[in-house]
């Protein structure tokens, strides 16, 4: 079991700025790639970035590419998720998944977190 909990979501204003955490703790973090995911009310769970188990191959959609970025500290246990300029249509709970497989996904995720409220005001 891999149990996974995400902070770092809240309310910011169009252009700002929110850096999402995700702490691992169970079987071994190294092992895993790691995603994050974006769910709207009324929306499927999207897929927004992956990263690898050793960090060094990510992977994002292509409407954050260039103000998203994902990494991973391996000694923490910790995955990140930078988001820079900010737009309201990013507004969603963020979840993050483990896997053990390079996806974009969601079944191919074995374990989620419960999620964390990114909220962006225009």
């Amino acid at each position: 079991q891999v149990q996974l909990v995400e902070s770092g979501g809240g309310l910011v204003q169009a252009g700002g700025s929110l850096r999402l955490s995700c702490a691992a703790s169970g079987r071994t973090f190294s092992n895993y790639a790691m995603g994050w995911f974006r769910q709207a009310p009324g929306k499927e769970r999207e897929f927004v970035a992956v990263i690898s188990w050793s960090g060094d191959s990510t992977y994002y959609t292509d409407p954050v590419k260039g103000r998203f970025t994902i990494s991973r500290d391996n000694a923490k246990n910790t995955v990140y998720l930078q988001m820079n300029s900010l737009k309201p249509e990013d507004t969603a709970v963020y979840y993050c998944g483990a896997t053990m497989r390079f996806a974009t996904m969601p079944a191919a995720y074995d374990y989620w977190g419960q999620g964390t409220q990114v909220t962006v005001s225009s």
